[in-house]
C-alpha cells in the first residue's frame, strides 16, 4: 500500500469543508503556554544509527528505579509483581485479544473484566464497578461528569489535597464541557474545611490524600448528601484498600482510583489502568463497560456486557462516556495479581507497606531540621526540609538516593509548598535502603 500525501489544493479544500483558514485554527483550543514557540532544538534530519545513538545516551541519563534506593510515590508506586503475572499476560488467548465487540467468541476477556469489576467492587467497598478505564485521573474526570448527569447541576467542589494532576485532568475536561470547578487551597496539614451549598454537584475528595494524610469520610459524606451532592472519593494507592475502610463504607457515591500498584509495572509512567465503581442506583450513569454474568440457552454460564455506554455502540450523544478501551492488558495483570494475592496477602502486604513508612518516618524524624508533617498515614507521608525540596532531592539522586518527589515540581504556584518533599516506602524497601536515606540526607543538610 503506498503512501499518498495529500497536496495543498487538498489541505485547502478540507480546511475550507471544515471552516477553519489554517491548520493552526484547529488548535485554538490547546492553552497557549502548551504550544511550543519553535521547532524543538534537534537536528532535521540523522541516519538510523545516528538516533539510536543519541537516544541511548539520552537514556543512560536516566537512574532506574531499582538501581538505587527508592522512595518515590506520588500516585505511581513501585511495587513486586510476581514473575507468574507477566507470564500470563503474554499467553496468546489473551495477548492476541482485545475488544469484546463479539461477546459470543469473547467468553474468556469478559469472565476477567467480570473477575476484575468483582475485585473493584470488594476493594471499595461499592456495589457495581465498570471494567477499567485509562488511568485514575481519568477516572477522576468521568467520576466529575458523572456527578454532573445525576443531580442535574454543574459545579464540582475540589479538595485542595487532591493530586495536582487528577485536579488539572478533571479542570481540563470540565472547561471543555462549560462546566464550574471550584477548587481549594493545598493543605499540607490535612486539614480542610468544605463549604457545600445546593448548586454543588459534586464534592471530589482523595484518601490518602496528596501529603499522605488518612481521612475518615463519614461526616463530609453527611455533609455532601445533606445539600443533594455525590461524594466522589479518589485513591491513588490501591494497596491501601488492603488496611485501610474502603470509601464505600464511608459514604461515597462514586469511587475512583488507580491500579497500577497491583499488577502493573511503573513503566516510565504508562499505560496504567483506572479503576471506577459506584452505588448501584447510579450504574445507568456510570462511564465505560460493565460485563456482567448469565445462563445461556443450554444452561452453562456465560457472560455478555450488560452496558456498553459509549457513543461507539450507536450512543452517539446519549453516550455516558467517549473513553474508547478498557485497557484490557492492564486490569488482566490487576485481576491475575489479585488472585494470587488473595485477601489475606493483600492484607499483608498492606500492612507490610504501612509498617516500612513507619519505620521511616521514625528515621527521618529524628535528622536535624526535618520534620514530618503526617499524624496519620498509609504508606506515603510528606516532611519539612530546611530551604528547596527541589535541591535536596536532586543532592539525594546524585548521591544515588530517589528520595521522594518534591511538591513544588506538582505545584510550582504555591510557594508554601516549596520545602515539601512527599516520601513513599513500599515492601521493596529494606532497612539498607532506609539506613542510605538517611545517611545521605544528612550530608546533604549538612
Amino acid at each position: 500500500m503506498r503512501y499518498l500525501p495529500h497536496t495543498a489544493d487538498d489541505r485547502s479544500a478540507m480546511l475550507a469543508r471544515i471552516g477553519v483558514r489554517a491548520v493552526d485554527e484547529l488548535f485554538a483550543d490547546v492553552p497557549a503556554d502548551k504550544l511550543l514557540r519553535a521547532p524543538p532544538d534537534l537536528p532535521r534530519r540523522q541516519g538510523e544509527i545516528e538516533v539510536e545513538r543519541a537516544l541511548r545516551r539520552m537514556a543512560d541519563r536516566n537512574v532506574a528505579a531499582g538501581s538505587v534506593p527508592f522512595f518515590v510515590g506520588c500516585g505511581a508506586y513501585k511495587h513486586h509483581i510476581p514473575a507468574s503475572v507477566d507470564h500470563l499476560i503474554q499467553r496468546s488467548e489473551f495477548l492476541t485479544s482485545y475488544t469484546p465487540y463479539q461477546p459470543e467468541i469473547a467468553q474468556g476477556t469478559l469472565q476477567y473484566l467480570f473477575e476484575f469489576q468483582t475485585q473493584v467492587a470488594l476493594l471499595t467497598g461499592m456495589e457495581v464497578a465498570n471494567a477499567s478505564m485509562y488511568d485514575g485521573s481519568t477516572a477522576a474526570a468521568e467520576a466529575v461528569l458523572m456527578a454532573h448527569r445525576v443531580t442535574r447541576r454543574r459545579k464540582a467542589l475540589i479538595a485542595g489535597n487532591l493530586h495536582p494532576h487528577y485536579r488539572e485532568t478533571i479542570e481540563t475536561i470540565s472547561r471543555m464541557a462549560g462546566d464550574e470547578i471550584v477548587a481549594l487551597k493545598a493543605a499540607p496539614d490535612g486539614h480542610e474545611e468544605f463549604a457545600i451549598d445546593d448548586t454543588v454537584s459534586c464534592v471530589v475528595v482523595q484518601t490518602p490524600d496528596f501529603f499522605g494524610h488518612l481521612h475518615d469520610l463519614k461526616a463530609i459524606a453527611e455533609k455532601a448528601h445533606a445539600a443533594g451532592a455525590l461524594l466522589i472519593a479518589v485513591v491513588t494507592e490501591v494497596v491501601s484498600l488492603g488496611l485501610v475502610t474502603p470509601p464505600g463504607e464511608m459514604g461515597a457515591d462514586i469511587v475512583v482510583a488507580e491500579g497500577q500498584s497491583i499488577g502493573n509495572g511503573l513503566t516510565f509512567g504508562g499505560p496504567y489502568v483506572g479503576l471506577f465503581a459506584s452505588r448501584q442506583k447510579y450504574v445507568r450513569q456510570m462511564p465505560g463497560r460493565l460485563a456482567g454474568a448469565t445462563i445461556e440457552v443450554d444452561g452453562r454460564r456465560g457472560f455478555v456486557l450488560t452496558l456498553s455506554t459509549r457513543e461507539q455502540h450507536i450512543r452517539r450523544e446519549k453516550a455516558t462516556s467517549n473513553i474508547c478501551t478498557n485497557s484490557g492488558l492492564c486490569c488482566l495483570a490487576f485481576t491475575i495479581h489479585m488472585s494470587l494475592l488473595g485477601e489475606a496477602g493483600l492484607m499483608r502486604l498492606a500492612r507490610i507497606n504501612h509498617a516500612n513508612a513507619v519505620a521511616l518516618a521514625d528515621l527521618l524524624a529524628k535528622v536535624k531540621g526535618v520534620r514530618v508533617l503526617n499524624d496519620t498515614f498509609f504508606n506515603e507521608f510528606t516532611i519539612r526540609v530546611p530551604g528547596s525540596g527541589t535541591q535536596v532531592i536532586e543532592q539525594l539522586a546524585a548521591k544515588g538516593v530517589l528520595g521522594g518527589v518534591p511538591c513544588a515540581r506538582l505545584a510550582p504556584d504555591d510557594p508554601e509548598l516549596r520545602d515539601l518533599i512527599i516520601v513513599a516506602s513500599t515492601e521493596v524497601n529494606t532497612d539498607e535502603d532506609r539506613a542510605a536515606y538517611v545517611a545521605a540526607l544528612k550530608e546533604v543538610l549538612a
